[in-house]
């Protein structure tokens, strides 16, 4: 039984890829649902397809996983597997690669 149960908004979402200069393998398709946005905070549920691509951050963002397996892998080489259940931060700054393994939802929130 997993960890966590994955709960989708009602609505309709908003479709979205990733830039395709940015696209590694794969052809990810996104999902966001937004609840809220105040001053620069956003918040909302996100769900991704497999596939990978490169990520550039220059906003705080923290999120928990409630569907899936992703590894977001920095220009470093430290590469994190995330899995249902597991919370993280990423800082403004971080350069690097997600790969989502299982499609993968999270709950997030991000502070411009």
């Amino acid at each position: 039984m997993p960890l966590v149960s994955p709960v989708l908004p009602s609505g309709t979402p908003d479709i979205t890829r990733p830039d395709p200069s940015r696209i590694i393998a794969g052809d990810p398709v996104h999902s966001t649902w937004l609840t809220d946005v105040a001053d620069g905070l956003w918040c909302g549920v996100w769900q991704s397809t497999p596939g990978s691509w490169r990520v550039v951050y220059d906003e705080w963002e923290y999120f928990r996983l409630t569907q899936g397996v992703s590894i977001l892998t920095g220009d470093g080489g430290d590469a994190i597997t995330l899995r249902a259940g597991d919370a993280f931060v990423i800082r403004p700054g971080f350069v690097g690669t997600w790969q989502v393994v299982e499609t993968t939802t999270k709950d997030f929130v991000i502070r411009l």
